[in-house]
């Protein structure tokens, strides 16, 4: 699986490839439903088409809000980013059993597609920039442990106090 989370997706033709799209889409937030079932995560969760081993530029997220609704992010390409950062613990599903410092902006500017092919830029700030952050990183290849700063270890996650509690921003 680890090769597959290297790899860049590749984007839809929207709006040719919205049905399969959609039903992707659908296998994402299934999956997200079945997650929170298991474990309710207090900062939302998030994820994205390879890491269920389909390498296309998908992925939703969801807000730690509960009645808010999930991001679907279709093709989805950083277009800005806030100068300002911060670091926080971050997880992730394709290697639950750890958590990792990571330096992300507190804003992010993402431009993606909508099913019918438009595009449109949607900002996100704090934990929801940090979450689609992460999301758009699978969807580059490359995986949080990539943006640690060098030297900072890995927490095992009996180790990590911050369980259930929301970032500090």
């Amino acid at each position: 699986g680890d090769d597959l989370l290297r790899q860049a997706a590749r984007p839809l033709d929207l709006p040719a490839e919205e049905p399969a799209a959609r039903r992707l889409v659908d296998r994402l937030s299934a999956t997200l439903v079945r997650l929170d079932e298991l474990h309710p995560f207090s900062k939302g969760v998030g994820i994205a088409a390879p890491q269920l081993g389909v390498v296309r530029a998908v992925a939703v997220v969801r807000p730690p809000d509960r009645d808010a609704e999930p991001v679907v992010l279709l093709n989805p390409r950083v277009v800005d980013v806030s100068p300002d950062t911060d670091e926080q613990y971050e997880g992730c599903l394709s290697f639950f059993d750890h958590r990792g410092l990571v330096p992300r902006p507190l804003r992010l500017d993402v431009e993606h597609a909508q099913w019918d092919g438009s595009r449109i830029i949607t900002s996100f700030e704090f934990g929801m920039a940090r979450l689609v952050a992460h999301e758009i990183d699978h969807l580059e290849g490359r995986l949080y442990l990539d943006r640690m700063t060098p030297g900072v270890p890995l927490v095992p996650v009996e180790e990590y106090r911050e369980s259930g509690r929301p970032w500090r921003y």
